[in-house]
């Protein structure tokens, strides 16, 4: 996942664009924040969101361009426009964007998925949004929101295991640098110590009315069962949270012992692989938009298209 942020404008140009991405049925209005009582409005046009954005803009006129555009761009299909939404509006509140205004818009016309996100650099105090190393920063602050580096943080031994820990923390990164996760499996060392603990921990407890409940609050450790869909258990994994491990069931207690206990619920997650992230729908109201007049994306794509005369290779 790639995101890139574009050239400020004194016009709040990427209105414009990405509305008429969607008169053209090649975007779709995803989330509309903090526009105030705009919102509550029907039949918005574009250039009531520009109004509004330059009208904040006012407040410091010392900033010429005060618009704030940028893309974020997933691999091909790998992410929805949800989960790209979701995305789009953790890293706009660590950009320092969570207050302000904006929209976001999901573009579905290149291979790859991608939104884009409109907003103002000024905010309503008429203080500029902290703008320093931006670049650096938006980067950053989208490989935290994905997360791959808190999932890396866990010891593990599979691949599998490694999206096991994105899959229970929540987290919503898809991809990940094989070359890390390999590097990670190659340093694993099998914790006999560990293993031998959680071991009596389970022939102490096993019994408890509560046991997969009990683990998890009071031991930090997390059981994910397996199987086919409609299928009894096949296996589990363990999830040593307080240790930051990831570890086979079976190495601690066999699964048909496990089962023999008082557990009453046994929530299995899919098989190895098949791991799919939640569709959250990102809670917001979103109004009807007038659209009007066609604006090429030339200020995204820029001059090479003309020059090459071909359709778009481009697609991120």
């Amino acid at each position: 996942m790639i995101v890139k942020i574009l050239s400020s404008s004194a016009k709040f140009s990427g209105v414009e664009y990405n509305t008429n991405k969607i008169d053209r049925n090649k975007g779709e209005l995803m989330r509309v924040a903090n526009f105030g009582a705009l919102q509550s409005l029907s039949r918005l046009r574009p250039q009531d969101y520009i109004n509004y954005l330059q009208m904040v803009a006012a407040q410091n006129t010392r900033i010429k361009k005060p618009q704030f555009h940028a893309v974020i761009s997933a691999k091909g299909r790998t992410y929805s426009s949800k989960e790209l939404s979701q995305i789009a509006v953790a890293w706009l509140d660590k950009m320092g964007y969570g207050q302000q205004p904006y929209l976001i818009v999901y573009h579905k016309d290149t291979d790859n998925n991608h939104v884009h996100a409109v907003s103002v650099r000024v905010d309503k105090q008429g203080k500029k949004i902290n703008s320093a190393y931006e670049k650096l920063r938006a980067i950053g602050n989208l490989k935290e929101v994905l997360g791959i580096d808190k999932a890396l943080a866990y010891n593990f031994s599979t691949r599998a295991q490694f999206f096991m820990v994105m899959e229970s923390l929540g987290l919503p990164g898809k991809e990940a640098d094989e070359k890390a996760i390999n590097d990670k499996i190659s340093q694993y060392d099998r914790p006999v110590q560990r293993l031998s603990e959680l071991r009596e921990l389970f022939r102490q407890f096993k019994h408890h009315p509560n046991f997969k409940e009990y683990l998890s609050d009071t031991h930090q450790v997390e059981l994910m069962f397996h199987s086919a869909e409609g299928k009894q258990p096949y296996g589990y994994s363990i999830i040593d949270h307080g240790q930051k491990l990831v570890l086979k069931g079976g190495e601690v207690m066999p699964l048909k012992e496990l089962l023999s206990t008082n557990i009453e619920s046994i929530t299995a997650v899919p098989s190895v692989g098949e791991y799919e992230e939640s569709q959250h729908v990102v809670a917001s109201t979103i109004r009807p938009v007038w659209i009007a007049d066609d604006v090429d994306d030339q200020q995204i794509h820029g001059m090479r298209r003309r020059r090459q005369k071909k359709a778009r290779t481009n697609t991120r």
